[in-house]
């Protein structure tokens, strides 16, 4: 059997990633980004104190200091529950997902992505290890999908923002657009024309969670030298997230310097055109779902738009390129990858257009 990346057959380990990047070659995405954003975070508080910046590099800093403040917590956070992740046995994952062969697995997922609470980032890099152990495609995209509701503090801020009403209704509308696209991912999959995921594996019939938990348990010794490995393995595996992450702060920043957000409050208003609008700008300026947070209510309380919030919630993730990339490095498929907006960005239409329907 060849491997995927043309080197000589080998005997594949238990936990191993095909061509794992974080070894593979020098990364210049990522430290390109890193040490442009360090330095622009480091401006920030030198434009901070002098009335003589440019104006333009002022606000990028600015933007930059800004997100970095909103998502760091989100990336650690996702550094160690990949560090947690990385102990686990494969077995424990799949068989508190299910089997990833029914709806059940998909329900599960959706639960998981709404109750594990990390920003729409730091979930990445939970969903790409989720895929490395096991869990269907469906499942993963609706552990995603449903994710950018299970932060705790974004619930709390999206009822200050819009109320509680508006908010339940965005989880629930999300949580049905992640069981869905689920759904029809594993139907895509089962057809053939998506491909299924090569670290599937199946559980032995004997397999009781809670015993062999109990077990494994039993046989950990908790030491330094663990813990050291834990969050090695969680900072190599985040690389392939951070990049990304890193790269939309610095493009959302400067957008930011040149574009003026208060076009969306005048021209995003409930009618097709402004939809149309407001799905283009959640699509080109998402970086983290907190930071869309108060663009969101400004869409709903302002232009009263209740559906070009959630559109600009929900697309800012689904057409998000940093999740799409996530996507194409962990499954090896640009076909996997780009279905995810094919798939989701017609339901976030239809939802938002007849919540503006009806709020008109």
């Amino acid at each position: 059997m060849s491997s995927c990346c043309n080197t000589p057959p080998k005997e594949p380990q238990k936990d191993e990633v095909c061509c794992d990047q974080s070894t593979s070659s020098f990364d210049y995405l990522l430290w390109v980004s890193l040490i442009f954003c360090s330095v622009l975070y480091i401006l920030h508080w030198q434009f901070a104190s002098t009335a003589n910046a440019i104006s333009w590099l002022s606000e990028v800093s600015h933007s930059v200091f800004s997100f970095i403040n909103i998502i760091w917590w989100g990336l650690l956070l996702g550094v160690m529950m990949l560090a947690l992740l990385s102990k686990i046995p494969r077995e424990f994952i799949i068989a508190l997902l299910g089997t990833g062969k029914g709806f059940k697995g998909i329900i599960r997922a959706t639960i998981g992505g709404v109750l594990l609470d990390l920003c729409s980032h730091g979930i990445l890099m939970v969903g790409a290890k989720l895929y490395e152990r096991g869990a269907s495609i469906g499942q993963v995209m609706a552990f995603l999908i449903a994710s950018p509701w299970n932060s705790f503090s974004l619930t709390i801020i999206l009822i200050a923002l819009i109320g509680l009403k508006w908010t339940l209704f965005f989880i629930v509308a999300s949580m049905l657009i992640a069981l869905i696209s689920g759904w029809l991912f594993d139907r895509f999959e089962a057809k053939g024309i998506l491909p299924s995921n090569p670290h599937t594996i199946d559980l032995p019939k004997d397999f009781e969670l809670w015993r062999e938990a109990k077990t494994q348990w039993s046989q950990v010794s908790l030491s330094k030298q663990l813990l050291f490995d834990m969050l090695k393995r969680g900072i190599l595996d985040s690389r392939m997230v951070v990049r990304w992450i890193l790269f939309g702060v610095l493009l959302a920043s400067v957008i930011r310097a040149f574009v003026d957000v208060s076009l969306f409050e005048q021209y995003f208003g409930p009618t097709l055109l402004g939809l149309f609008f407001t799905l283009i700008a959640a699509t080109i300026i998402e970086v983290c779902s907190e930071g869309s947070a108060p663009i969101a209510a400004d869409l709903l309380t302002r232009a009263k738009s209740p559906g070009n919030s959630f559109a600009f919630l929900m697309a800012g993730v689904s057409t998000d390129y940093t999740e799409v990339m996530v996507m194409k490095d962990a499954t090896r498929s640009w076909k996997i990858a780009l279905f995810l907006p094919l798939i989701t960005v017609p339901q976030i239409f239809l939802i938002a257009w007849l919540v503006n329907l009806n709020t008109m």
